[in-house]
């Protein structure tokens, strides 16, 4: 389903807020928005429709890693979940109904990717340029995520492939694998849930996994009519999500005190041992780095699959593509008809932060050269009036992607909410203010699994530097995100700022 555009495309007046994207976090961000009284608002989106991670990957097998009770806004929580662990389509469907129920639509313009967005400092707002059309922003909130641009990676002859080729997120439903040779490349989230059901149509598979990956059981089920009824009653549903959502922070505790993951990391362990018999495979798939350091998986079919009589794992990277044929660092080969790429995203270079740019003209990827920094995951400095939703060291990696969200929109709406109560026309973080929050979280990351943990992850960029994790509870971040701390920014006020601009 597309949804109809009914926004102007090009509006003479400034907005009050551009949000960029129309994923979870921009349906959100338009709904509170609306909910404190803000209606001169615009949604771009680079797409023909929502949904942003779960509009793009639409591979087989695709679902949540979080319970669908605690993957979900807390405002808008769904009793009618049909499984446990929703499926892609399950949940593309639940954001679609969220944003009309809230009447989100009128206020998205889609096919409009941000081209460009540059501060005017002049004028006191934000420029932006998408795909032809321009307008005008006070603030502007980005929320263009980090699940969403394929990583392709760098492997000589892999242009040349003579056979199919496509990444995990961007899936070929065209294609038919019946009967096909097919390569696997990573072994990441992505590719544990396709892998498993596609091997029964495919001739055969070769996996090429570069490192092997932490599983556990997945406790999935059909969620029973009976169980639906009673989460039809607010108060039952609200208190099931606030159960899971302490056990997830349970479970969080282990990755700031990595040594309490031994224990989670030995029912990995008994898990790759009941379904792997075969004590070869079973040492190729056993990780030499601490459960968490990389992004814990689970699930029930990967292992079995790996075990069928048409999947080959190849314990290595990938080294050349020739012809037809893909080469293994350890010189294995394994002539294919079809490369499926499970290579991930690009998460610690965001493609937004190359088209977002400071007054004089510098983006923000310039600015991240060195690393990734924002203030509390959300402001940066030498951007004014801007706020990231899934900013840097907001990674939490044991609950439900909403409740950061949440707490970012939490934040931003108070800020927002303090800029019109005081009439003020420019907020930016002080530098000093930036420095110290990022000095403390970094002092902080030093001890977690992801700085310790023996691995190499996304949480890290190319110079090891984490910026990724956040290194306290989930508690805390709602709580270091609850209300716009002022005292942080340098503020400017409309009537000082018009006399600026009239002396200038």
């Amino acid at each position: 389903m597309t949804v109809q555009n009914n926004v102007n495309p090009q509006s003479p007046q400034p907005y009050e807020v551009v949000i960029v994207g129309a994923g979870i976090s921009g349906i959100g961000a338009a709904i509170r928005l609306l909910k404190d009284g803000f209606e001169n608002f615009v949604i771009l989106e680079k797409a023909d429709d929502l949904g942003g991670t779960w509009r793009d990957n639409t591979y087989p097998g695709c679902e949540c890693d979080v319970p669908s009770a605690l993957y979900s806004y807390s405002f808008a929580q769904n009793p009618d979940w049909s499984v446990a662990f929703a499926g892609q389509a399950e949940i593309l469907e639940y954001i679609r109904r969220t944003a009309s129920e809230y009447n989100v639509e009128q206020y998205i313009r889609f096919n409009q990717p941000v081209e460009r967005a540059k501060w005017d400092e002049r004028a006191g707002l934000w420029n932006l340029d998408s795909a032809g059309s321009q307008c005008q922003a006070r603030k502007v909130i980005t929320c263009s995520g980090y699940l969403h641009e394929p990583v392709v990676p760098n492997v000589p002859g892999l242009d040349e492939f003579s056979g199919e080729l496509f990444h995990s997120a961007r899936w070929n439903h065209d294609y038919d694998l019946r009967g096909k040779r097919v390569a696997v490349i990573g072994t990441g989230a992505s590719a544990i849930q396709f892998i498993p059901a596609i091997q029964p149509q495919v001739a055969q598979m070769h996996v090429f996994q570069r490192s092997p990956q932490w599983v556990l059981p997945k406790p999935n089920h059909p969620v029973p009519e009976v169980e639906k009824m009673l989460l039809r009653r607010k108060p039952i549903l609200s208190t099931w999500r606030k159960m899971l959502f302490g056990g997830f922070e349970s479970f969080g505790v282990g990755f700031r005190r990595p040594a309490l993951l031994r224990h989670v990391q030995k029912v990995a362990n008994a898990h790759l041992k009941v379904a792997i018999k075969d004590k070869d495979l079973r040492e190729k798939l056993t990780p030499d780095y601490t459960l968490g350091c990389k992004r814990v998986l689970m699930s029930n079919q990967y292992y079995p699959a790996l075990t069928q009589s048409n999947v080959e794992l190849h314990a290595a990277g990938v080294k050349a593509i020739r012809g037809n044929v893909v080469i293994g660092t350890d010189g294995s080969e394994a002539e294919v008809d079809c490369i499926i790429l499970g290579t991930g995203f690009s998460v610690t270079e965001q493609p937004i932060t190359a088209r977002v740019f400071d007054h004089e003209g510098r983006s923000l990827r310039e600015h991240w050269s060195a690393r990734m920094e924002a203030y509390k995951g959300t402001t940066i400095k030498g951007f004014p009036n801007a706020f990231m939703v899934l900013g840097p060291n907001l990674g939490i990696g044991h609950n439900s992607a909403f409740i950061v969200i949440e707490a970012q929109l939490d934040y931003i709406m108070s800020a927002l909410n303090a800029m019109r109560a005081e009439n003020l026309r420019r907020i930016e973080v002080k530098s000093s203010a930036q420095a110290s929050y990022n000095q403390k979280v970094q002092q902080a990351l030093q001890s977690t699994v992801w700085n310790t943990g023996g691995c190499s992850s996304y949480y890290l960029d190319k110079q090891g530097f984490n910026s990724i994790g956040f290194p306290w509870s989930t508690l805390r971040m709602q709580k270091l995100l609850k209300t716009f701390d002022a005292s942080n920014y340098h503020l400017q006020q409309e009537e000082l700022a018009e006399l600026a601009s009239k002396v200038a």
